[in-house]
């Protein structure tokens, strides 16, 4: 069980630094307090996940949650992220959300196929971007995550 001590980290990925505010602002408005970490690269994003290149992640990986984009530069792109993540046995329960331009519903099947748990597009003005993410906050308030097994056993 998720404690008051060892909060769910939300972890932001996306090369694109207004969205990132966007998301943090709103996800505050809608009345999320969970500790928020922003990455703009999906080596970035890994790196964070599994602790590697002297980053340090907040939470362990099962308090861990992850917005996602698709579209970003670089070697790894949202998918391949989101691949490495549900196909290692430390990490393939971490809840996943993609959040992208990207309405083609053959990149939504593979999203889902890859293992994502929602997958939600963003709006191109801002108007509905902002309420798009405030709905988010408000999914993000009530996600429940997998306990722990050191959880279970206590």
């Amino acid at each position: 069980m998720l404690t008051e001590s060892e909060p769910m980290t939300i972890l932001v990925v996306d090369d694109d630094e207004g969205h990132c505010e966007l998301i943090r602002r709103n996800l505050r408005r809608g009345g999320v307090s969970n500790p928020v970490v922003i990455v703009h690269r999906g080596d970035d994003a890994l790196d964070y996940v599994y602790g590697r290149n002297g980053l340090q992640p907040a939470a362990r990986p099962e308090r861990l949650l992850v917005l996602l984009d698709i579209n970003m530069p670089g070697r790894m792109n949202g998918l391949d992220v989101l691949r490495e993540i549900k196909s290692a046995p430390a990490t393939r329960k971490i809840p996943v959300i993609m959040l992208t331009t990207t309405d083609d519903p053959r990149e939504i099947s593979r999203c889902y196929d890859l293992g994502c748990s929602v997958y939600v597009t963003k709006p191109i003005e801002a108007q509905g971007f902002i309420e798009a993410i405030k709905r988010l906050g408000l999914f993000v308030s009530i996600v429940s995550l997998a306990p722990h097994q050191a959880d279970l056993a206590a």
